[in-house]
């Protein structure tokens, strides 16, 4: 949600702007803008709509400059107007631009009326250019003026503002939401996801909390919160441009819908290293601090709690201690019960989930000292925050709707229910022998799953014209209902529920007619013949029903049950390959129906507001 990127450069950087701008779409936005300096002047272009609107409104001004930032918004304070997007500029002099929300906006918007300021926007960003502008007006230099602002302002933030007064500078700041700057030679950024500057530079530092920067052509100066002069380390991307391409495919989900056998081979290749359940996977000092584990806490977000819910089961079933898993944005907002000895883990993609990261500082605070970030980007936020770190090796994921991202969270959470069940006794060498073969062969069974597509692609055409689905799951499986009529609902925009299949009869079957597609995942495993019995509640009340099951299953097809088949159960691992069929499902569902399938209205991929 929302993008910043900034450039000073002795080249005109506004190709670079809206380069970096249309990296960013994935992130979710409604509007686009730029600002810059040119010939001693702030020039602003935006946009409601798309990067290309705004792109071909620069290029028919003329827009160049040696220095500029840019941003996509994604509406928070105030509607979708050009009036609200950004950048925002106080008095003609300054620009800036923001992710993050300012909380105490309403008190400062007074008080800078109060001193003659007017506002043009609803926002609360332009609160913050007044306010710099005001202390500039007072006599500070730009950055002194950013940061004696950033010291009034409560909530998230992260800011990159530039001044016609000061034509070779840019200076930033960061609290709570991602921001990075990047080093070139003799040019540097600014920005909120390293995929914006990726073509220009792969030399990235990562800003702490409270850091505020002063970036030139020829350097980099990053400062602390208590505005102290400090080093921070240059990290060397991976994140390269052939991962933000989307190549032979249409949209960037089924891209990374069809990468999965590849990313959950990436992220099995420090296992399987291992030889199976090894501490060691999830950081040095893990064998000391997940021996004391006697329960664990997981909290996420979206996809990432599902990928939770699923751990669940694993982690009790193998390990045999109890697992909770809680909303990220529910969790921090309740009295917790202290307990030294329980393991927090948070899941998220991006590492800045806010949410996310709210409730593991408040795990923290409430007494937790084992954290563990199940993760993405490694120099994210909440790997920082935490003790250990399990590095998904996803890849960019770009779609907003999460793929890849949830099937590699799960390999790592099973390899967490591995682990503890290890250091508790409970596996022996020849359960983890079988547990390691097992997810060797995954990325087979996900291959397979994928070559469903077809037959999946047909069942699509049925869905489009739906208006509501039901998802039904048992057991492991229960969470992958949940994620699939999550998927559905998220880029097809047709309503869908997730129930425990058992549930059917309390309450949900009061909505099955004819109109209604149920879709079943009925693997073979110990709960089938309880699944068939909620299948029977299902035709009998006339409805149309989609399983996903396995070849080994003895369900029959007919005119109201319609059934897809994997090739094999594979056990425990066998929501990573349902997760596939319903992942496409969605895809092709939302094609049908005409969708923007990478970036569905209203949302958001890295959700760094509460």
């Amino acid at each position: 949600m929302c993008g910043i990127v900034g450039a000073i450069a002795n080249r005109d950087v506004v190709p670079l702007l809206v380069d970096g701008l249309k990296r960013l779409e994935y992130r979710g936005y409604d509007s686009a803008g730029i600002a810059v300096v040119e010939d001693d002047a702030v020039r602003r272009v935006r946009r409601t709509g798309r990067v290309a609107e705004m792109e071909a409104a620069a290029a028919a001004e003329g827009v160049h400059a040696h220095l500029g930032i840019g941003h996509t918004r994604w509406a928070t304070h105030g509607g979708v107007t050009e009036s609200n997007a950004h950048p925002h500029v106080s008095h003609g002099e300054l620009a800036l631009v923001h992710n993050g929300i300012i909380e105490n906006h309403e008190a400062q918007r007074a008080r800078l009326q109060a001193l003659g300021y007017t506002f043009e926007s609803q926002t609360d960003t332009e609160v913050v250019a007044h306010l710099i502008h005001h202390y500039r007006a007072q006599g500070a230099s730009l950055l002194g003026a950013l940061q004696q602002t950033v010291k009034e302002l409560h909530g998230a933030y992260a800011l990159a503002v530039i001044d016609k007064r000061d034509p070779s500078t840019m200076v930033a700041a960061r609290m709570g939401c991602p921001l990075l700057i990047g080093l070139g030679d003799d040019e540097n950024f600014v920005a909120s996801d390293v995929s914006a500057i990726v073509s220009a530079t792969r030399r990235v530092i990562f800003l702490e909390e409270g850091d505020t920067a002063e970036l030139t052509c020829d350097g980099v100066q990053v400062f602390d919160a208590d505005d102290a002069p400090i080093e921070r380390q240059v990290h060397l991307s991976d994140v390269s441009l052939a991962s933000l391409e989307l190549g032979p495919y249409s949209h960037f989900m089924q891209k990374e819908i069809h990468e999965q056998p590849r990313a959950i081979s990436d992220t099995l290749e420090g296992i399987v290293a291992a030889g199976g359940c090894d501490p060691a996977l999830f950081g040095v000092d893990a064998g000391r601090l997940l021996a004391d584990v006697d329960s664990v806490q997981i909290l996420a977000c979206g996809t990432s709690y599902y990928a939770g819910l699923v751990a669940r089961y694993w982690i009790e079933a193998i390990a045999g201690i109890p697992c909770a898993v809680d909303i990220a944005s529910e969790y921090r907002y309740r009295e917790v019960v202290a307990n030294p000895r329980q393991l927090i883990v948070t899941i998220s993609q991006s590492g800045e989930t806010l949410d996310t990261m709210e409730a593991l500082k408040h795990a923290k605070a409430s007494g937790a000292a084992t954290t563990l970030a199940i993760c993405n980007v490694p120099e994210s936020a909440i790997p920082r925050a935490s003790r250990l770190l399990f590095l998904t090796r996803a890849g960019a994921e770009i779609g907003v709707a999460s793929t890849k991202a949830f099937t590699t969270q799960l390999v790592a959470l099973f390899a967490l229910a591995g682990v503890l069940g290890k250091l508790r006794g409970r596996i022996d060498g020849e359960r983890e022998a079988g547990l390691l073969d097992e997810l060797r062969h995954l990325p087979g069974s996900v291959q397979h799953a994928l070559n469903l597509e077809p037959q999946i692609a047909a069942w699509a055409e049925r869905f489009a014209p739906r208006e509501h689905a039901l998802f039904l799951g048992r057991g492991l499986h229960y969470p992958i209902a949940l994620e699939g009529a999550l998927k559905l609902k998220e880029i097809s925009y047709i309503h869908a529920e997730g129930y425990p299949a058992g549930e059917l009869k309390h309450g949900p079957l009061a909505l099955v007619d004819e109109a209604m597609p149920v879709v079943v995942i009925a693997p073979d495993d110990a709960l089938l013949e309880k699944v068939k019995s909620n299948i029977q509640e299902v035709r009998a009340r006339g409805g149309q029903m989609f399983v996903f099951t396995d070849a080994d299953s003895s369900f029959g097809a007919s005119d109201a049950v319609h059934v897809i088949r994997t090739p094999r159960h594979i056990g425990e691992l066998s929501p990573l390959v349902h997760a596939i069929s319903v992942q496409l499902l969605a895809y092709h569902v939302a094609l049908a129906r005409g969708t923007d399938v990478d970036k569905p209205r209203n949302l958001a991929k890295s959700v760094t507001v509460e």
